[in-house]
């Protein structure tokens, strides 16, 4: 539904008494229809960096999301929540699905949905399992919320969307006026936010790291399965747990990641709890624009070199490796069987490319379909998680396997996270080179591919890599 006087600014009294008006619209539809609505406000904002107004606006007590692509100049930011849902079981996409459909039917936007930077977003995060074994998980097996507030940075339009439940007896001047404080507070935030302070960041450096488990025996234990035949890959995630003086400071955590790693998706989902779940993710799991889907096929791996040559040398091993190349096709033929299954015409090259970030290299292969009109995003989730490239082949074997060998809970590591806009645009990646942050305490995840022919020391040095990476970006 839309109401045809859209709002842009509130620096007038003009677009605040539009902002009223739209406000008591709504409030009219609800006494109608005697039913809670959603209004959704697009306003334009000057140039904020979306990460900084997260970490000045976001209460430890609130959900939050983070999602950034500098290759594609994108970035949101979703803080707090207007409505939420948290799921737990197998039903958690098509449950999600209809919380999306029935939020929607509540929606009232102010301004039509002609620029994807102006459309309100859900947020949601899925735990790789839908079911937890240890007590007291950090995370349900599914989060999924549209924000109070969403501050985006799209190339070059910069747009918060506010997004206010309005019930028939709402008091609509109050909501407005409290809307317009928060849009000034918002609008003002400062670009100096991650300059610590002299001597802080040495502190932060000094901590005290924990091996949780023997890597190397779990993979022997899992190349013993494989040569009897039990499954054919099994992916096995290594953890860390890094002891600090000083609390973590998530934030500066990220944007050092940004840093870092211009090439992947930055990324946080907080629970409202304390524990913020941040990364950088080279791997896309799909991304949806105008019914047009991509999804990446991210499997074998090798370092990059320290000269132009040596990396050369590096990246044709990877091309040429019978090994690599055959865990690589496992995922390739996973997906688009997959995408088969659910009525798709799956298109990609038969040879991978590669995709090299600042300190390892992977093959890749990017397979594109056309969705028709019915198909959810949630729907094809639920198809392609977990892929072999995060979990193993088979797959069910594979996740029984992962919980025998992996003596800690997986949470939302190699788990979907990601958006869906009202018109069907979504964008998820897999929660990969990632960190579980609270308080003093950090635990780093990191994984690798376990196949007939893998060397477990060659292995160790893999996830060690990929750990080393987060480690550095924690101050």
């Amino acid at each position: 539904m839309l109401c045809q006087s859209p709002i842009t600014h509130l620096d007038s009294s003009q677009d605040r008494k539009k902002l009223y008006q739209f406000l008591d619209f709504c409030r009219q539809k609800a006494i109608a229809a005697n039913h809670t609505k959603i209004a959704s406000i697009a306003l334009e904002i000057a140039s904020v960096d979306p990460l900084v107004a997260l970490c000045k606006w976001v209460d430890s007590s609130q959900l939050h999301f983070y999602f950034e692509n500098r290759d594609q100049r994108r970035a949101i930011a979703a803080i707090d929540a207007a409505i939420s849902l948290k799921l737990d079981g197998s039903q958690r996409f098509s449950k999600a699905h209809k919380f999306v459909q029935a939020c929607l039917n509540q929606l009232i936007s102010s301004s039509p949905a002609t620029f994807p930077w102006t459309t309100p977003h859900f947020f949601a995060s899925f735990t790789f399992f839908d079911q937890h074994l240890e007590p007291d998980p950090p995370f349900p097996t599914a989060t999924i919320f549209l924000p109070r507030w969403q501050v985006s940075r799209w190339q070059d339009h910069n747009v918060a969307v506010v997004n206010l439940v309005v019930e028939p007896e709402s008091n609509v001047e109050s909501l407005a006026e409290k809307t317009c404080q928060e849009f000034q507070q918002i609008s003002s935030v400062q670009y100096n936010f991650f300059r610590l302070p002299s001597g802080l960041s040495n502190l932060l450096n000094s901590w005290e790291i924990i091996d949780t488990h023997n890597f190397q025996s779990a993979v022997i234990s899992a190349l013993d399965s494989i040569e009897k035949h039990y499954f054919k890959k099994l992916v096995l995630a290594h953890t860390i747990d890094v002891i600090s003086h000083l609390p973590f400071q998530w934030g500066h955590s990220l944007h050092n990641l940004r840093q870092i790693h211009p090439d992947c998706y930055v990324f946080s989902a907080g629970n409202g709890k304390g524990q913020n779940f941040i990364g950088a993710s080279p791997e896309r799991l799909l991304s949806i624009q105008n019914r047009q889907l991509v999804t990446d096929a991210l499997a074998g791996s090798a370092p990059r070199g320290r000269s132009l040559t040596e990396d050369a040398k590096f990246a044709q091993q990877l091309l040429r490796s019978r090994k690599e190349r055959w865990e690589h096709r496992v995922v390739v033929d996973f997906i688009t069987q997959q995408l088969v299954n659910l009525g798709l015409n799956p298109q990609y090259t038969d040879t991978p490319g590669l995709v090299k970030l600042s300190n390892i290299q992977h093959l890749h292969t990017p397979i594109q379909a056309t969705l028709p009109a019915h198909l959810h995003p949630l729907d094809i989730l639920a198809e392609l998680h977990p892929t072999p490239a995060v979990a193993g082949m088979p797959r069910t074997i594979a996740c029984e396997q992962i919980r025998q060998h992996e003596p800690f809970g997986r949470s939302l590591y190699a788990a979907p996270l990601g958006w869906i806009d009202t018109q069907g645009n979504a964008e998820f990646i897999v929660g990969i080179r990632s960190a579980l942050i609270e308080g003093h305490r950090a635990r780093l995840y990191a994984g690798a591919g376990i196949v007939a022919g893998s060397n477990p020391e060659r292995e160790q040095a893999e996830v060690q890599l990929k750990l080393q990476a987060l480690l550095r970006a924690l101050v």
